[in-house]
């Protein structure tokens, strides 16, 4: 199956995609430098595998934007935070996923670890999962209000699983939410286009990695 976008076709698939969400896409939020952090979702080489039973095509289109996107934060000196989703070699976690879905990223093995292409670095917090929302039974909420965050970057695979499930609870805990257009990915079209309008309407606003970097690095 083809993909729905491309690297080069990205840019103005992402620009019609905000015209066609812009009479929901109403609550535009300053993102704030100093308490600001990007959440990088599950960029596994798990989904990331052409392979994988679990293969997420955005996601390999948004490598390049992510990867600027996180030397911008860096650079910024804001915190950069991954999340893994796994599980126990034993599935004693898995409950109704196993039965849910065909294949399990299991903790331990190299597909459960992060595209070499924008790997963490050793002193980055990375959040192990094991639902969809990166808030679920994790330290992720203790970790942001340690570190006074109150803006959220959300980027990252699934558009429609792990990362709108995130922006919701993190919309639940009173974050803002800036959900990225063009820095989140997933099997087709209408289920990315979809989440991006859900979310606009009732959760975040829905934006660009060039919005966010111009920004941070003013």
């Amino acid at each position: 199956m083809e993909s729905y976008v491309t690297p080069e076709s990205l840019e103005a698939r992402t620009q019609l995609w905000l015209e066609q969400i812009a009479p929901f896409n109403q609550h535009q939020m300053q993102l704030s430098k100093e308490k600001s952090a990007l959440l990088v979702i599950d960029m596994q080489h798990f989904f990331l595998n052409p392979a994988s039973p679990t293969f997420t095509c955005g996601g390999l289109v948004i490598l390049p934007t992510l990867k600027q996107l996180i030397a911008a934060f860096r650079e910024a000196g804001r915190p950069v935070i991954y999340t893994r989703h796994v599980h126990h070699p034993d599935r004693l976690d898995a409950g109704i996923m196993e039965w849910w879905w065909k294949g399990m990223c299991l903790e331990g093995s190299p597909e459960s670890e992060v595209h070499s292409d924008i790997a963490p670095l050793p002193n980055e917090k990375v959040i192990l999962k094991h639902r969809y929302s990166a808030f679920y039974n994790t330290d992720l909420e203790i970790v942001l209000r340690c570190l006074k965050i109150e803006d959220l970057v959300i980027s990252g695979i699934m558009t429609n699983m792990c990362c709108e499930s995130t922006a919701r609870d993190a919309y639940y805990r009173d974050y803002k939410v800036f959900f990225l257009a063009d820095g989140t990915g997933s099997i087709n079209e209408e289920m990315h286009k979809a989440s991006l309008l859900n979310l606009a309407f009732g959760f975040a606003f829905v934006t660009t990695a060039d919005w966010v970097i111009q920004r941070l690095l003013k």
